[in-house]
């Protein structure tokens, strides 16, 4: 796991007791093409391939009851990915300083996320998409000082949601998805929440076996595209 840039906390802004043992297994993930079930929805990534890039920030906060990750809904009229919920992200541009940037940068430019109030513990290992092209680099955030957010542009992003992981995590919430293309991912029904499949279900799925959130599921519930 790399650590771009991490903000100290003070003493009274103690850190969350689950942010340290996620941190130290998502850098146990970093090793040369391990294979991760959570992951179905891509294919682990070599630098070596010459992918283009991007990132995508996992960006979390400690609420009531435990952690909350942030996600987005993508406006219904775009030409790809339309209604789809994802995690803010997007592609590299030559300016940003490294992977955490991108992902700040994108955050901010899509739900205006205030950079200066989020820390970032690492990375995951990229992923490679091979119906985009991209190689997707997941940066884990601690938003210490969370505030409102709203869609910048809302041509392309129509809504935010701010996900308990402990919805996420109920076995109720869990299923099989089948994509278009023929394979099976994970996926995930939350209330008031769209349908949750394709990378960024993948991604959660990792996350949760990470952070010891997970719970045995039926994988064999199968989750129905509406769209397609």
């Amino acid at each position: 796991m790399t650590a771009d840039r991490t903000a100290p906390y003070t003493a009274a802004e103690p850190l969350p007791r689950w942010w340290r043992p996620l941190l130290e297994a998502a850098g146990r993930e970093h090793g040369p093409r391990v294979s991760r079930p959570a992951a179905e929805a891509s294919l682990l990534y070599s630098p070596d391939d010459g992918a283009r890039t991007a990132s995508v920030l996992v960006l979390l906060s400690e609420r009531a009851g435990g952690p909350s990750v942030l996600l987005q809904q993508r406006a219904g009229g775009l030409r790809h990915h339309a209604g789809e919920v994802a995690f803010p992200g997007g592609a590299a541009d030559p300016d940003d300083a490294d992977t955490a940037a991108t992902a700040l940068r994108e955050a901010a430019e899509e739900l205006a996320v205030d950079p200066g109030s989020v820390d970032v513990g690492g990375t995951l290992p990229p992923v490679w998409i091979p119906v985009s092209g991209f190689a997707v680099t997941t940066v884990l955030g601690l938003w210490r000082r969370p505030h409102p957010v709203t869609p910048v542009a809302e041509e392309e992003v129509a809504a935010s949601h701010l996900v308990p992981i402990e919805a996420l995590a109920d076995p109720d919430s869990r299923g099989t998805v089948r994509y278009p293309s023929g394979r099976t991912g994970p996926g995930f029904r939350v209330d008031g929440v769209p349908l949750i499949w394709g990378f960024t279900a993948g991604v959660l799925s990792w996350l949760l076996e990470l952070g010891g959130w997970a719970r045995p599921w039926n994988t064999d519930r199968m989750m129905r595209l509406e769209r397609y």
